[in-house]
Order: structure tokens, then sequence, then C-alpha cells
């Protein structure tokens, strides 16, 4: 599917940080590794969401901020070649878009451990304008039905204050928030252990965003540092609006519950890792373009037909992730639907 980004209302807004995932040598350092040995790909959590579903086929638009460099400008070309709506998209003539630095370990598994850069006034990512966005956003809300967003920006005041507003704008129009929670202390403190749960003060700003939330996505560890648990009818439970609740735990599979009936678990399918970024990222556009296809999902019921229409969805947004995790950087190699099916019809569980 085509369409004109600067037109195409959008079904799903994905709203947040677009930065570089600067890859080291499998086993390296990425802050030390001769320059021949880095892999620069473009991500950030929601960018990557709103090119992998636009690669399915969904009508999407990028909200966020880049700086005024080669990498914002390498951005904006590939959202616009993806077919990515931009018409609220902002540029900083200041501050540089970022550039997290990514360990890998021999199996592909990845860890961020800081940045580079910043130039002493922070990254474009963490200025996104509240006041811009305010007079941007209602334009592709009019006929989204779901606003996607991360935890990052409420590491820094002024994008924070900028997906406030968002949020508030959401609601007004009745449109749903997807939550992938993303914690990734280095964000909040660049000196902080990667590995680091949220501290206080983090867990009291997370915590309304978490309440906001129709529909929740965790990694297995955010699930146990913020609810104690991996269950996601305990975590829906823990929270005053009840939503759906994703657990994703990497090769382990992943665990859900849609308002109703047992939880369901699938096993991760088995296929050899180059790299893992953007797994997560590819396995929420893919139940992103599910859910706007059949958005009765949701709907809390125990019949069998409908969760056995639930499971497939889950099970063809895990196959967007194994696809992800067989290349390299975690864009380039997100699949088109039909690639998606191919492999389903080639694979079982």
């Amino acid at each position: 599917m085509e369409w004109d980004s600067a037109a195409a209302l959008p079904q799903v807004i994905c709203l947040g940080e677009a930065l570089v995932d600067r890859l080291g040598p499998p086993g390296g350092d990425p802050a030390t590794a001769p320059p021949e040995q880095l892999d620069d790909r473009l991500g950030g959590a929601p960018a990557n969401v709103a090119c992998g579903l636009a690669r399915l086929g969904t009508p999407v638009a990028f909200v966020g901020r880049l700086g005024r460099d080669a990498i914002g400008e390498a951005f904006a070309r590939l959202l616009t070649e993806r077919g990515v709506n931009l018409s609220a998209l902002q540029w900083d003539p200041r501050r540089p878009t970022r550039i997290v630095l990514v360990r890998r370990d021999a199996a592909g598994e990845r860890r961020f451990e800081g940045f580079a850069g910043d130039q002493g006034l922070g990254f474009a990512d963490q200025a996104l304008d509240a006041a811009e966005l305010a007079a941007q956003l209602p334009a592709l809300l009019a006929a989204a039905r779901w606003l996607q967003v991360g935890s990052i920006p409420l590491a820094s005041a002024a994008s924070a204050e900028a997906l406030e507003r968002a949020l508030t704008q959401a609601q007004a129009h009745g449109v749903a928030v997807a939550l992938d929670v993303n914690w990734r202390p280095t964000f909040w403190d660049v000196a902080a252990d990667p590995d680091a749960a949220p501290g206080t003060e983090a867990l009291a700003r997370l915590r309304p965003l978490l309440e906001r939330a129709a529909l929740l996505k965790l990694a297995a560890e955010e699930a146990e540092g913020l609810f104690g648990s991996r269950d996601p009818a305990a975590i829906a439970a823990a929270l005053p609006q009840r939503p759906a609740v994703v657990v994703t735990d990497g090769g382990a599979g992943v665990a859900w519950w849609f308002g109703a009936g047992p939880v369901g678990v699938l096993p991760a399918f088995q296929v050899p890792v180059a790299d893992s970024t953007g797994a997560g990222d590819a396995f929420l556009a893919g139940l992103l373009h599910r859910l706007c296809l059949e958005p009765q999902l949701l709907v809390p019921a125990a019949e069998e037909p409908l969760a056995e229409r639930q499971r497939a969805a889950i099970r063809f947004a895990c196959a967007c992730g194994a696809l992800v995790c067989q290349g390299s950087g975690a864009i380039d190699p997100q699949p088109g639907a039909a690639a998606v099916d191919d492999f389903l019809s080639r694979v079982s569980g």
C-alpha cells in the first residue's frame, strides 16, 4: 500500500524518539571499537514501530523531534520512503539527533550503554515542543485508532510535557493509548546501570502513564520490576482501567491477557538471531496492525472463536519479531505482510 506521507490520515500515531543505534562488533565495545567495526542503524522504538506498521500496510504517522543534521535528514528520507505521515515532525536547529551505543554479545543480544553526539544541550528528542505538538496533533487524531508511546519522553521535562499534552488530546478524541514501557535507565541517568530497575522517582512518573494505557506491552523484566509479576492478568488487575496486557520474554515466548478468559501463552519461534535490536518493536507493529484490522480482538469475551483470533494476532506479531531478529538493525529487516504470512506457512506453533 502506498499513500501521500504528508496527507494520509493515520490509523496509528507513534510518538517519541528517533535515534541511531550504533552497534558494536559482537562481543566488542561500541565506544572504543574502530569505525570500520561499527554498524550505525536508524532506530528508536516509536520510529521502529512506525516503519514496521508502514511496511505491513497500516497508515501511520511519526511524531517526534530530529536534529538538523545528517542523521535527521536520513530519517526524514527513510520515513518518507516508507510512507509514514510526517506532518507533525519537529526539527531542532541546535540539538543533534541522538546516537545510542549498543553492545552486542556473541548471541546477538543487545545492551544499551550510553550516548554519543551531545554538544552540551542534550538531544533533539528531549526537546519535543508541547505547544507545537498541540497545534499539529488534532488533525492526525481525527481518524486514528491508536496513539503509541513509550516511557522515554518522561525522562526529560520538555518531552514529558509534550507527551502529557498528546495523551490529553488523544483522550479527548477517543483515541486509545498503546504503551510499550521500553524502560531504559541510561536515558534517565547516563551513569545508571543499564539493567537497573526503575527507582522511586521514575516509578512516580511512570504510574500515571501506565494508568492511561488501553494496551500495555512489557518485557518480562519490566513486568517484574514494575508489578512483581509476569502474569498479564495480574498486571491488568493492578491497574484501574484493566488494560489488555502483553508480556514478552525474548526467546522464551509471550503471554497475554485481553480482558477475559485464561492467559494466553505462545512459545517463541526458533530462528537464528543476528541482532535482536527492534524485535519487540516489530512485534508491537505486528500486533497494532492486526488490531487495526480487527479492533474487536480487544473486546472482553471468552468464547473460543475470539480466543483463537487473538492467538492468531499474537502469532503474527511474534513472526514479525522473529523475522527482524534474523537481520541487522531494527528497521531494515522489517517484513511486509506477505513475508509474515509466508513465514507462518512454513513454521509450526
